[in-house]
């Protein structure tokens, strides 16, 4: 059985990454599989362990982290952690199926120097600042400090937004969908572990 194919999207918060993946996976074309990422976070109401998230207590994880078995991870607050798991890669791709990861820039990147050509990365990108400002204005679920940070980190994350591969605006959702779905088919359709 053919090896599946790794893709990698990054995106700053409010340019539809998630959107595009659920439309993604949702398609059922591309003969993809989600990695489920580990957390350090205690489960909410109706999350299930293995499904939404594993979930781990800190000192596992920081012990998952010594023996590498992290392909990448962030604390995002003090003792809380995010992380995806090689296993969790391996078991997909090794089923054969192409492995959709939904990264922070930074983990995006280091998994792509990790995998090379297996990995495909594709930063979803807004159309410009003043857009992504005013679509998080536009929410109405956080404050103007909030979305000042916000802001502030995505225009950190599209300065890194020429290491990736691709590049996708997301002025118009469905040509965004359209065309990230053009550029995994395209990549999947590459030599089996090309």
């Amino acid at each position: 059985m053919p090896t599946g194919k790794i893709i990698i999207i990054a995106a700053p918060s409010g340019c539809g990454k998630s959107t595009i993946i659920n439309a993604l996976m949702d398609g059922g074309d591309l003969n993809l599989g989600f990695a489920v990422s580990a957390t350090t976070r205690p489960p909410r109401a109706g999350e299930a362990d293995g499904v939404n998230y594993y979930f781990m207590s800190e000192e596992a994880f920081r012990d998952a982290i010594r023996e590498g078995e992290f392909v990448e991870f962030e604390e995002v607050y003090p003792g809380r952690f995010y992380g995806t798991l090689r296993s969790e890669i391996d078991r997909i791709t090794g089923e054969g199926h192409n492995i959709i990861l939904d990264l922070d820039v930074n983990g995006a990147l280091r998994v792509k120097d990790m995998y090379g050509a297996r990995a495909v990365s594709i930063f979803i990108e807004p159309p410009s600042i003043d857009a992504l400002r005013q679509r998080l204005e536009n929410r109405a679920t956080e404050t103007p400090e909030s979305i000042d940070e916000r802001v502030d980190r995505a225009t950190y994350e599209i300065s890194r937004a020429g290491a990736f591969d691709y590049r996708v605006v997301n002025d118009d959702l469905g040509e965004a969908i359209g065309r990230t779905h053009r550029i995994i088919e395209a990549f999947s359709t590459l030599g089996a572990d090309a």
